[in-house]
């Protein structure tokens, strides 16, 4: 098999319900594009019939699956690293970003970008659904303690829409060592460590309300994730 241009990595836990319909916009939307591409779905521990409803349906789909569940940090890093294409982008089951938004993308790397991050809170960012109330302004307290952490100015680092460079891809995610939420966080901390270039582009976004994202359970482990990363990098351990 020829070396894929794109490589579209897929974390999945408990999806079987939306997979499938991830899948098919994704293969609709590879199908009018040129070059070789990839689909990798990362099966992280589910306990339902997910890697069923990929292998059944989607036999060309890679799907990388292990048991037990280890989060979404961990999904992703694996299917990064086994990735093979030019481009890999992580990419949401829930197609929160519609896949279409790539093509906004490949300017930036044509223009040597080496990290292309999809942005709900720029200039030009579309939300057409929002999160409730509480979640979004959660989410903007979130980044004023990113600030006041002196971690980074990115606006938006959880949009599930990614996408790396092969290059970009074997420097961050070696070192990355979060395995939950703040693994976003963490690989961002790792380019401007090694003085990637990561630009920020708007994009459409449509909010899922089956989120695995959970406000008052989540919010100190991530706190004490963004303490972790900071000690990270002042002890040297992202060099």
């Amino acid at each position: 098999m020829a070396q894929p241009r794109l490589s579209i990595v897929i974390p999945a836990y408990n999806e079987a319900k939306r997979i499938g319909d991830t899948l098919i916009k994704v293969h609709a939307y590879l199908m009018k594009q040129t070059g070789v591409s990839e689909i990798i779905v990362v099966d992280d521990g589910s306990t339902d019939r997910t890697v069923d409803a990929v292998q059944k349906h989607f036999p060309a789909v890679q799907v990388i699956s292990y048991q037990p569940n280890r989060g979404k940090g961990h999904a992703v890093r694996t299917g990064m690293l086994a990735a093979k294409g030019d481009i890999r982008l992580f990419f949401d089951a829930d197609s929160s970003t519609p896949i279409e938004e790539l093509e906004n993308v490949y300017p930036h790397i044509e223009q040597g970008a080496d990290i292309v991050i999809g942005s709900r809170m720029v200039a030009g960012a579309d939300v057409m659904v929002h999160q409730r109330w509480l979640r979004e302004r959660v989410g903007r307290f979130f980044n004023v303690v990113l600030l006041a952490l002196g971690l980074t100015r990115m606006r938006d680092t959880q949009c599930g829409f990614k996408a790396f460079t092969a290059r970009a891809t074997e420097i961050c995610f070696p070192r990355q060592t979060l395995e939950r939420f703040s693994f976003d966080v963490e690989i961002l901390i790792i380019a401007t460590r090694h003085k990637l270039k990561v630009i920020e582009i708007p994009v459409h976004w449509i909010n899922s309300p089956d989120t695995r994202v959970r406000m008052l359970r989540d919010a100190v482990p991530t706190l004490r994730e963004l303490l972790t990363i900071r000690a990270n990098l002042r002890a040297g351990k992202y060099d």
